[in-house]
């Protein structure tokens, strides 16, 4: 444990799995107090993990970590859970905007729950823990929200084909920029962080089914990213919407194979690259 995020408070939401998962971990073992946040609160039958089995992962190996149950859609949720980080850790540092929802359908496919399902838990909730946070990062040294939102692209292929979707994500991304410059009086670091690749998660499997890892990375990179954007010094990055391998070859690291999980036949993930490989999955329209 090098301890460079030592007494730092970082909040995650929907860190019972996945990416939100291992950024705790990562975070937990540099001296993070770690707080794991979700819905997940008993064991699922589909899906591993609890905000309790991360927290208790943390606790038992020496780091510090209370789980709190949070849904990202309900207000005084995230104000209380604000409340209670601040009962048990007098301060709050980081933030990562985690918690996703994803429903890859044409317009006249998705329903109204659907709708509101993605915008939602992206970009509202984003937008309201940011806010409930505010007045305790800006009290910090080293203040960074995190969303894991994309690169904004223009091309239609994006908008077209899942447009409840993208505008859920872009709205976290518009978010990025806007409150990047918003609080740069205040020294708080906003940045957006988004996988090039497929990520070994719920929610790709879901979308890959069974051989989803061989198309996959692990999701340690991109708590490998999150680290070394958390680490650096105030506003030196902010206000960026970054691919997290793109990010880690800025910072010198050229090998990957640590990440790899399968037959390295990797899938771009959304907003990166080309959607060839994603047409099997979605309909795209000629």
């Amino acid at each position: 444990m090098n301890n460079k995020l030592k007494n730092s408070t970082v909040i995650i939401t929907g860190s019972s799995r996945g990416i939100g998962r291992e950024i705790a971990l990562k975070c937990a073992s540099e001296g993070a107090n770690v707080v794991i946040t979700g819905k997940t609160i008993v064991p699922h039958s589909k899906l591993n993990g609890t905000i309790y089995t991360v927290a208790d992962e943390i606790n038992n190996a020496g780091g510090k970590a209370i789980a709190i149950p949070l849904d990202v859609r309900d207000y005084d949720q995230i104000k209380n859970m604000v409340k209670e980080v601040i009962d048990n850790f007098k301060s709050i540092d980081i933030l990562v905007n985690n918690a996703g929802a994803i429903k890859l359908t044409r317009t006249d496919l998705t329903s109204f729950k659907q709708y509101n399902l993605m915008q939602d838990i992206n970009t509202r909730a984003a937008f309201l823990c940011s806010k409930e946070c505010l007045p305790y990062l800006k009290e910090s040294k080293n203040a960074h929200i995190l969303n894991m939102s994309p690169p904004i692209s223009l091309d239609p292929i994006w908008l077209s084909n899942h447009v409840a979707y993208t505008i859920s994500k872009y709205g976290m991304s518009l978010a990025t920029i806007g409150m990047a410059e918003e609080f740069s009086k205040f020294k708080i670091n906003v940045n957006s962080l988004w996988p090039k690749t497929a990520i070994n998660t719920a929610a790709i499997s879901m979308l890959l089914g069974d051989k989803a890892a061989h198309y996959s990375r692990s999701a340690k990179i991109i708590a490998d990213a999150a680290y070394r954007l958390f680490i650096k010094s105030s506003l030196l990055i902010t206000g960026k919407l970054l691919i997290d391998e793109d990010f880690l070859r800025e910072e010198g690291i050229t090998d990957f194979s640590e990440y790899s999980l399968g037959e390295n036949d990797l899938y771009p993930d959304l907003f990166v690259g080309s959607p060839d490989k994603w047409k099997e999955f979605i309909s795209y329209k000629k």
